[in-house]
């Protein structure tokens, strides 16, 4: 058994905070983590459709609709899969709004967000699929930053280790398993996470430059090597969670994510074995210079070129036949 002699050896601590008052308002770190992957991914895919030719800052326009869809649904995913700790007995059910309090769902926040893209590429014409390439290291690496609110939340760690980097865990914690000794390390399942998916980004960035994958193939790709992480590292949480068939629900997800992956990263490449012919879809096109906005007058101003002398003086001899 894990004792308390193991936390002696190395260990990584946990932070004594997770959140700081500024004047009336408490500022929740888990939010800043959440808010900053946000940012990040916003700015990065920003970046790479602007590379492709899309209009610059056309992806505010996406995550409008986008990014409040994700979270909504992240939250409500986390609830159904944890029914019975909002709605069990002696739960405090309005406890599942408290979203400050951790609890958001990768795969709700994917399936939202992806409905919201969707609309948004409508609205824009943006090629959802291209938007979904540009969005795949920018989205791996939120989530990397986004982990760390797990680690300031103390939540989410998993199985009892004596490993030198095992986590150190404020006892008592309500998320303490009943039985282990004050002192137990755990896995640092976050921590895990942060280095899968780094290193998902530069695995990413690197073949879709080597190989251009277009068509959602990168996006695929993105969500084979998410899931298949996440399958490990959500075998080896000790959270309560609903269990179907032997498996957490969040690991059937995972295998449900690799699936997918696959399929859309082959089915895409015998769709469209070519490249993507714009960013935008047919007759949706934008090209820069291609309108003149005056933010300085709400004056037009003619800038034609003044008519010719011929061509003033065929206006002036047809002028008779008007009358």
């Amino acid at each position: 058994m894990i004792n308390a002699a193991a936390s002696v050896v190395a260990s990584i601590p946990s932070p004594s905070i997770s959140y700081f008052d500024i004047g009336p308002l408490r500022i929740h770190i888990y939010a800043l983590c959440i808010i900053t992957g946000i940012i990040v991914a916003v700015l990065w895919t920003n970046a790479r459709l602007t590379k492709r030719g899309a209009e610059p800052w056309v992806v505010i326009d996406i995550a409008l609709l986008a990014v409040p869809l994700a979270i909504i649904t992240a939250r409500i995913y986390h609830v159904l899969t944890h029914w019975n700790f909002y709605f069990g007995e002696g739960a405090n059910p309005w406890s599942a709004l408290f979203i400050w309090e951790g609890g958001i769902a990768i795969y709700g926040a994917l399936i939202g967000g992806a409905v919201g893209a969707w609309l948004g590429c409508r609205w824009t014409g943006i090629r959802f699929w291209t938007f979904a390439d540009a969005l795949a290291p920018g989205l791996l690496l939120a989530q990397a930053i986004g982990r760390f609110g797990n680690w300031f939340n103390q939540e989410l760690f998993g199985l009892p280790t004596d490993l030198p980097w095992g986590l150190e865990i404020d006892y008592p914690n309500p998320a303490w398993p009943i039985g282990l000794p004050e002192g137990t390390l755990f896995h640092p399942t976050f921590l895990y996470e942060v280095l899968w998916n780094t290193l998902g980004v530069l695995f990413l960035v690197w073949v879709g430059r080597r190989f251009t994958l277009q068509w959602g193939r990168l996006f695929g790709l993105y969500l084979v090597w998410y899931s298949a992480g996440r399958i490990v590292w959500e075998s080896i949480r000790i959270d309560p969670s609903d269990i179907f068939l032997g498996l957490r629900t969040n690991v059937w997800a995972a295998i449900l994510g690799v699936v997918i992956g696959l399929v859309i990263f082959f089915l895409q490449k015998r769709r469209h074995p070519g490249l993507e012919p714009s960013p935008y879809v047919s007759g949706r096109e934008w090209k820069a210079g291609q309108a003149v906005q005056s933010s300085e007058t709400d004056d037009f101003v003619d800038v034609s070129e003044p008519p010719t002398s011929e061509a003033e003086g065929v206006s002036a001899t047809s002028t008779p036949a008007n009358k």
